[in-house]
């Protein structure tokens, strides 16, 4: 099946609510053009190294909305803030409001998700429920960043009812702090997201099929899906 082909298959089984972010990690330019072409404008990146000869690549096609979706390291927030308009892995209060300050020095507002680990996993970040609750009250008072909803992952490992659960915590949480937006959902279980009321949906690997090997070498990107 050809990357138009498996585009429109997707597109036409998402409800209107949900959208579908292309994860663009590892594929060339050509692809995210095409994919443009078809009327794909939201695309992920992870490697800010990787990520900005794209986004110069495709300054032509001012309508694209770029959402850094890997671990954000704090030397790569001015670089992110002034590419991105959606963060969507912001793990910790600290790191929060270090792009709140960065934001306002470069006079931009990023779009924000907060990740929440709803299990144990050593090899992910982010923060815990009655973390994110306690915080709360100081993370909405943060300028120059727009809260729109949360980010989460279920551990590798855990069976489809075990993933299903943390869909419906990360829903469950989202409404209750009043935030639209709910980033869940990968290659591999965007379905079971979906019906737990996922809004975005991360896909790369069940869209553009296998990934270009990149000359960057191993990553601990968070999202590689």
């Amino acid at each position: 099946m050809t990357l138009s082909a498996r585009w429109r298959e997707l597109v036409d089984q998402l409800p209107d609510r949900v959208h579908l972010l292309a994860v663009s990690k590892g594929q060339p330019v050509a692809a995210i053009r095409q994919l443009a072409e078809l009327g794909q404008m939201d695309f992920g990146e992870s490697r800010l190294q990787e990520a900005l000869p794209k986004l110069e690549a495709l300054e032509d096609l001012p309508g694209l909305r770029w959402h850094f979706i890997g671990r954000l390291q704090a030397n790569k927030v001015r670089a992110v803030v002034r590419s991105f308009g959606f963060i969507q892995s912001v793990d910790s209060q600290r790191l929060a409001e270090r792009i709140s300050r960065i934001s306002g020095e470069e006079k931009r507002c990023p779009q924000v998700m907060l990740q929440v680990k709803f299990r144990d996993d050593p090899c992910k970040g982010g923060f815990g429920p009655a973390q994110l609750r306690e915080s709360w009250p100081e993370l909405i008072e943060l300028p120059h960043l727009k809260l729109i909803g949360l980010m989460a992952m279920a551990p590798m490992g855990l069976s489809l009812q075990q993933r299903k659960n943390i869909f419906q915590e990360c829903r469950d949480l989202a409404d209750e702090l009043g935030l639209a937006e709910c980033s869940m959902g990968m290659s591999g279980d965007w379905s079971e997201a979906v019906d737990a009321g996922a809004t975005w949906l991360r896909l790369g690997g069940v869209l553009f099929g296998a990934r270009v090997k990149s000359a960057q070498g191993p990553t601990d990107d968070i999202n590689d899906v």
